[in-house]
């Protein structure tokens, strides 16, 4: 016998039916970093008797664009559009969950010892003004390390994406010659000599089989395939390794947290074990859709997802979203309509088949 829960979030009558399964597939596209999320989620979705999730691992751009032109049911993207971009759009967001950025290095001669590199040096890197590893800018911040005399070989992200985004703008905020030269932006224009490649997956073939190579790339590829990340030196002073802790330190620290507010990003937030570069992922919606049907379905995902999917979260070494900013996501849910200005049916599916 089917189990049926009722009762009202916001201003959204809900109906929950236990075991209720919808027969075609929800479809999402864009930001690789969140990618992992996405696949867990939906093999626990389908696995609980719901609708089949495919994710296209595209890079945020992509997926921005995707969702733009009703090509898929949601879209993917590390940066978060402005109010007024959204307008334009006619697109809502709403956050998913908190990761962070991390440069890596292919240098087996250091062994396990850290590299220690601070922003001013990682801007420089990135600039192509330091191109060898025992150059003295990164000897002075690592002085009982051997340094090989190597040719430093820079791995970048050839699509749009948002891990290039938050990896700039922490970059901006610590070098005034990157913030005139390169900017914030989802796609850059890298010197000739550096390696563009799409996608994190890339990112991390190129630098595991590239000896001398430095890349950035989500923290939850970081731990799954076992690459080297340099500490960075943060806002306080102190050097750090990428984390879950580092993450949440820098999120309380941020006005996502005092303000329940996500129009900022979270680099170089303050906080002795604050990560900094933090950064936040978004799913994006039609704020009126042309295909309420699916549109509906999909949000019933992220509904699901945010009532059991925090194990997950954890799992795929992302960071759960506050309560306060979780709590506006279903708000955004809720505000999305058909073409006509009604309300979408969207059911608020809760189950327990999410374990430890």
């Amino acid at each position: 016998m089917t189990t049926i829960y009722s009762f009202v979030f916001s201003s959204l009558l809900v109906v929950i039916p236990v075991g209720f399964a919808a027969s075609q597939s929800i479809k999402g596209a864009g930001s690789s970093s969140a990618a992992p999320i996405y696949q867990s989620w939906a093999h626990e979705y389908q696995k609980s008797g719901y609708s089949s999730v495919t994710y296209e691992s595209i890079g945020s751009s992509a997926g921005l664009k995707k969702i733009r032109e009703n090509a898929t049911d949601f879209g993917a993207s590390d940066v978060a559009p402005s109010h007024t971009e959204l307008d334009k759009l006619g697109l809502v967001v709403f956050p998913i969950a908190i990761t962070g950025v991390a440069p890596v290095v292919n240098l087996p001669s250091l062994g396990d010892r850290p590299l220690r590199l601070d922003g001013a040096v990682l801007a420089r890197i990135f600039l192509g003004e330091v191109t060898v590893w025992n150059d003295l800018q990164i000897k002075q911040l690592n002085p009982s390390l051997k340094l090989p005399d190597l040719k430093i070989k820079v791995i970048v992200r050839s699509d749009g994406s948002g891990t290039t985004y938050n990896f700039a703008d922490y970059l901006a905020k610590v070098s005034t010659v990157w913030s005139s030269k390169f900017g914030v932006k989802t796609s850059l224009m890298w010197p000739q000599t550096f390696s563009g490649v799409k996608g994190s997956d890339g990112v991390v073939q190129a630098v595991k089989t590239t000896l001398g190579a430095i890349g950035y790339v989500d923290y939850g590829y970081v731990h799954s395939n076992g690459l080297k990340s340099a500490q960075l030196q943060n806002a306080q002073g102190y050097f750090l390794s990428p984390s879950n802790q580092g993450f949440r330190e820098a999120l309380t620290h941020s006005d996502w947290y005092s303000k329940g507010s996500f129009a900022g990003t979270l680099t170089q937030q303050s906080g002795e074990g604050a990560w900094p570069i933090t950064m936040g992922t978004f799913a994006l919606f039609p704020k009126n859709t042309e295909h309420p049907a699916e549109t509906a379905r999909a949000l019933e995902f992220f509904v699901w997802a945010f009532m059991n999917g925090d194990k997950l979260v954890q799992k795929n070494n992302f960071v759960r979203l506050p309560d306060r900013i979780q709590s506006l996501a279903y708000k955004t849910i809720s505000s999305v309509k058909d073409k006509s200005g009604a309300p979408l049916n969207v059911k608020m599916i809760f189950n327990t088949a999410v374990q430890n």
